[in-house]
């Protein structure tokens, strides 16, 4: 902790109720916008509505063709639709797909991003993107896709059904699990990761227990927060690796996969990072970190094998084969054995 670099984004953030429709039109305004292309997914196009109108005449469209691991074609249309709008701006609204497709907009285009997430995936916080194409998911980072603001609002997550709310806290939960062991962290995105998980741990009952609680809102959209900014700042490792596979190859669920995956990712890796883990199990006020990940998800409902989420067995072997054979940063060597052996313990879905 006495050699590290560190650097803080320019972005500006707003939490509060009601910001979704009062914040924006401010943020757009700060910026100098005057022609935003609003977009969504299908299913959040009521809300995204409501955004576009609160813009006024700042609004050049609204354009909700999101989809789940930004396909390419995707991303195309939509890069199509802001350069037919003229526009000079982009305002995601949504989880990660539609914050992922703002992305690949302001990665393509060069255009401004305004972010107002509706989930706690974290994507917002980061400079990462990613697009899928010819079954296979890619990744990298870029600056110009870092939203220069993000509007937190907490009411615009109780329309999140508790199982949806409970594994997009969880895949916030990775993102600061697995920045503690990153290679290019420092002292301060140690304390946010900690911080984040420790928010996140604990609003996550509240908010299943009382799915309208402003507070219990507030508090998961504050650690989501911490550990997207941990994830935008420091390299992921097996567990987004593994997860990158199974979403992007097999099509399966973003967030219910990094659920299922956490707690044995981490177990794999725990020789390898004593005090991570230690911090970990700090936040979560546990003795074991692994097994605190896998009853906190299973205690509030969320799917614990990728048997549930439909992998197929046979796919096994051919997702160990992917995720090892990537170069990326990680604290313990990943093998086509070890990788297969992570994948075959979250397949069954037993403790870790």
């Amino acid at each position: 902790m006495t050699d590290f670099v560190h650097e803080s984004p320019p972005m500006r953030v707003v939490l509060r109720p009601g910001a979704a429709t009062t914040a924006t039109p401010d943020e757009a305004r700060r910026l100098g916008l005057r022609r935003l292309l609003v977009v969504s997914g299908a299913r959040g196009a009521d809300t995204a509505r409501a955004v576009a109108d609160s813009l006024g005449q700042a609004c050049a469209g609204l354009h909700a063709g999101a989809r789940m691991h930004v396909p390419v074609e995707v991303a195309d249309r939509a890069v199509e639709v802001a350069r037919t709008a003229d526009a000079d701006g982009c305002v995601a609204v949504g989880g990660g797909s539609s914050i992922g497709l703002g992305k690949a907009i302001a990665l393509r285009t060069g255009l401004p991003l305004i972010a107002v997430p509706t989930t706690y995936s974290g994507s917002e916080a980061t400079p990462v993107w990613g697009l899928t194409e010819h079954g296979a998911k890619r990744t990298g980072r870029d600056p110009s896709v870092l939203p220069r603001s993000i509007v937190y609002d907490p009411e615009l997550t109780f329309s999140l059904p508790v199982p949806l709310s409970v594994t997009s806290g969880v895949n916030a939960l990775a993102h600061g699990v697995e920045a503690l062991y990153a290679p290019d962290a420092s002292p301060l995105i140690a304390l946010m990761a900690e911080e984040g998980v420790r928010a996140m741990a604990r609003a996550l009952p509240d908010v299943a227990g009382d799915p309208a609680s402003l507070d219990a809102r507030g508090r998961a959209l504050y650690g989501a927060w911490l550990c997207g900014s941990c994830l935008g700042a420091t390299t992921m490792g097996l567990h987004h690796k593994l997860c990158h596979v199974l979403g992007g190859t097999f099509g399966l669920p973003h967030s219910e996969t990094h659920t299922v995956v956490l707690p044995y990712a981490l177990a794999y890796n725990a020789p390898a990072v004593p005090d991570a883990v230690a911090a970990v199990a700090r936040a979560l006020d546990a003795d074991e970190a692994p097994t605190a990940l896998w009853q906190l998800a299973g205690n509030l409902g969320a799917p614990r094998s990728l048997a549930e989420l439909g992998l197929k067995e046979a796919d096994l072997a051919v997702a160990a084969e992917q995720a090892a054979g990537q170069s990326y940063a990680n604290p313990r060597e990943v093998t086509v054995d070890g990788a297969l052996a992570v994948l075959r313990a979250a397949y069954e879905g037993g403790p870790p």
